[in-house]
């Protein structure tokens, strides 16, 4: 996938691989009829990893990196995630803001030459029944990504046995590798 291509994107779908030992995540274009498209690109995570790296592909054959996000810092409670081309050379930022977080999920995102984005749950009655009912931990969650009260990206966690996110991009500038980064993040960081 060409850069210039996956900016022109939109939307896109991402679902969750269920494996044993890694978090797996297909990045697919949506087609016109809002069905799955083709694959975009592909994640790996390792699980239980001190310091926590998620590299992205262009497929899943794991062969060309596209981007990856690596924390700071080991086991911090609002830790910042550097997001990286695939030759290292920085795209943005991403961090949860811990204090916000108790009761609403916050985060937030950094790129060059556009203002801060906050991306919080949309709904304080789901993210108080997923924090304090242990068995309603997997209700969807729902978030809106803004700058300055206007929006920029949305990811939304569709029903099912496995997680599937539909991700919106309503401002043009952002860059799409760290909306991918940013909404796999969610799914992988979200508990810790």
């Amino acid at each position: 996938m060409q850069l210039d291509t996956l900016q022109t994107q939109h939307q896109f779908l991402i679902r969750q691989r269920i494996r044993m030992m890694v978090n797996q995540y297909e990045v697919h274009s949506v087609a016109p009829d809002g069905s799955e498209g083709g694959l975009l690109a592909f994640a790996q995570q390792k699980r239980l990893a001190f310091k926590e790296q998620v590299t992205i592909y262009t497929d899943d054959s794991k062969q060309t990196p596209l981007l990856g996000f690596k924390a700071r810092q080991r086991l911090d409670l609002g830790a910042t995630y550097d997001v990286t081309d695939h030759s290292g050379t920085p795209i943005g930022l991403f961090r949860k803001d811990f204090a916000q977080s108790l009761l609403r999920s916050t985060w937030h995102v950094e790129q060059a030459g556009l203002p801060a984005i906050t991306g919080q749950e949309r709904s304080l009655p789901v993210a108080l029944l997923r924090r304090f009912v242990d068995s309603l931990s997997w209700l969807p969650y729902h978030f809106d990504f803004v700058a300055g009260g206007q929006p920029v990206f949305s990811v939304v966690k569709k029903w099912g046995l496995r997680d599937r996110y539909l991700v919106e991009i309503q401002n043009p500038q952002i860059d799409r590798r760290l909306v991918i980064a940013m909404a796999i993040g969610l799914d992988a960081l979200q508990a810790r």
